[in-house]
């Protein structure tokens, strides 16, 4: 009988994943991308002249339509074709990306990045259904290592597309590279990609998929709010806690349905549930730690956009590298063994960044960026997988919904808590010098972005500005590294108490396939 197995996946299933890469190397390259741009984005010259708020709302706009439309795409994906929904989502991301590169002020960036949160949300989710569907159980966990090895990908490509991008042609050409991108991808999509859906698809949960959208549209908001303005402010913890209230509202309502959007019942499966808990819990730490990596390597290091993208490269490549071997080592230890060993490295990468100074030599950066990069590789493809697996094929969107809005809520609130932690820190150790002007001291104690503007004009005061803004950023990354470290470690202890060992039962989703083999 298991013989049989191998003929479920379809014949064209390796060629298929290869343009579903390029089409997920297209989102994640985006965000990369932006984040060495913001520095020219807000030069009134060469860029739209956008404030420090407006660059975060250029992010975040991208941001809350993603997270917030995430699980709704993963349920229409279902119901109407994964490959609709791909192209669909390839169509809106590159109008966007068009409209993005032409923008002609801050709020029509922020408005074009709004729209291609729209697509993205429509796609990733896709990308990752169509391979539960089109791959056989037991080459799934290789083929989501591949996905998970293409994000890394995108991660070395971003940065350093985008340095040489900045370096040639206007800002303007990181948004409009995606455009031949998407054009191929659209090609091969319709040459290469089956179209799937859920064969019973049942009534459509209209209330259900209303209350998801608002859930994770307020609990997404707040957390960017919280990273903005500190979270003891009114708009900050009164939108999560009605964001968290509405998804509470969520969850009991589907419970007392026939035909739920999501079958809550899921989380009661312990590899389902820890899973989900490992992905949030990496994402917090190690998106957090991106956000002031970057800054620390542009401003207190003063590297140009293609020189600190770069240094994120020993990142991707501990993914590309590792990514895809990491199904082999789960089945030989089991997902428990791999993924602490994953946590501990995630950890333990985290954990240098209290050893990196003003004058460290550069090496200790990219050392920590590519141990960083091996432990996701081992912690991403498992605990995907083990989503994945906890599912029907028929139900794909659904769990891939569910484990990229994880992902993104998670990386959301890593940036906005430790950011806020970066930020506090900084103004509280920041010393300005004697005779600054009260509006430029203030501008300095805003970011260390705003030290290094005041600086431009401080005349003989600006060495002492600078000293002392470097010193109090790399304090204050010191206490976001401490922060990132403790949640990682908490998902090396998710992974320990509750992820299965070296022989896991089989999964519900995988006993339906057998049978679909066997028959």
């Amino acid at each position: 009988m298991t013989k049989a197995q191998p003929q479920t996946g379809h014949p064209r299933r390796w060629a298929i994943l290869g343009v579903l890469v390029i089409s997920l190397l297209v989102v994640v390259l985006d965000n990369t991308v932006l984040n060495v741009a913001m520095r020219t984005i807000a030069d009134p010259d060469k860029g739209l002249g956008a404030t420090q708020s407006e660059l975060e709302w250029a992010i975040n706009s991208y941001t809350l339509v993603f997270a917030g439309l995430l699980f709704t795409a993963g349920i229409l994906a279902d119901r109407l074709g994964r490959r609709l929904s791909l192209v669909a989502g390839l169509v809106i991301f590159g109008l966007a990306s068009l409209i993005s590169a032409y923008a002609s002020s801050p709020d029509q960036l922020i408005a074009a990045r709004a729209v291609m949160g729209l697509g993205a949300a429509a796609v990733m989710p896709a990308t990752l259904s169509i391979i539960a569907n089109v791959f056989d159980p037991l080459e799934r966990p290789r083929a989501i290592g591949v996905w998970a090895g293409a994000v890394g990908l995108a991660v070395a490509i971003g940065p350093v597309l985008g340095g040489l991008l900045l370096e040639h042609f206007w800002w303007g050409s990181v948004f409009l590279i995606n455009v031949p991108i998407v054009v191929i991808g659209l090609v091969l999509v319709a040459v290469l990609v089956p179209e799937s859906r859920d064969p019973k698809p049942g009534r459509i949960d209209v209330f259900g998929v209303i209350l998801s959208i608002v859930g994770l549209t307020l609990l997404t908001y707040g957390v960017i709010k919280g990273g903005e303005d500190g979270f003891g402010e009114t708009a900050a913890w009164s939108t999560l806690t009605a964001g968290l209230l509405v998804l509470a509202g969520f969850v009991l309502y589907e419970r007392r349905i026939t035909f739920p959007s999501l079958d809550v019942r899921l989380f009661a499966n312990r590899q389902f549930s820890a899973s989900t808990g490992i992905i949030g819990l990496v994402f917090f730490a190690a998106m957090g730690s991106m956000f002031f990596g970057a800054f620390y390597l542009q401003m207190v290091r003063g590297y140009g956009p293609l020189a600190s993208g770069a240094l994120f490269v020993p990142f991707a490549l501990g993914q590309m590298i590792f990514a895809p071997a990491s199904s082999s080592l789960v089945k030989r230890f089991g997902p428990k063994a791999v993924s602490t060993v994953g946590l501990l490295l995630v950890s333990a990468a985290l954990s240098l960044w209290l050893f990196i100074g003003v004058d460290t030599p550069i090496a200790l950066v990219a050392l920590a960026f590519f141990v960083q990069g091996v432990g996701m590789a081992n912690v991403m493809p498992p605990a995907t997988e083990a989503i994945m697996s906890a599912l029907p094929r028929e139900k794909a969107g659904v769990g891939s919904a569910v484990s990229n809005t994880i992902r993104q809520l998670g990386g959301a609130l890593g940036v906005a808590v430790l950011g806020a932690v970066v930020s506090s820190v900084y103004r509280d150790h920041l010393t300005t010098p004697a005779g600054l002007p009260d509006a430029a001291a203030d501008m300095a104690h805003e970011s260390i972005a705003g030290a290094y503007a005041v600086a431009g004009q401080a005349g003989p005061a600006a060495p002492a500005l600078l000293a002392g803004a470097d010193s109090a950023f790399v304090t204050a990354m010191h206490y976001a590294a401490v922060g990132s470290t403790v949640f990682a470690l908490l998902g090396v202890l998710v992974a320990v108490l509750w992820l299965p060992g070296r022989r896991p039962a089989a999964t519900p989703a995988e006993v339906h396939d057998l049978q679909l083999a066997d028959a």
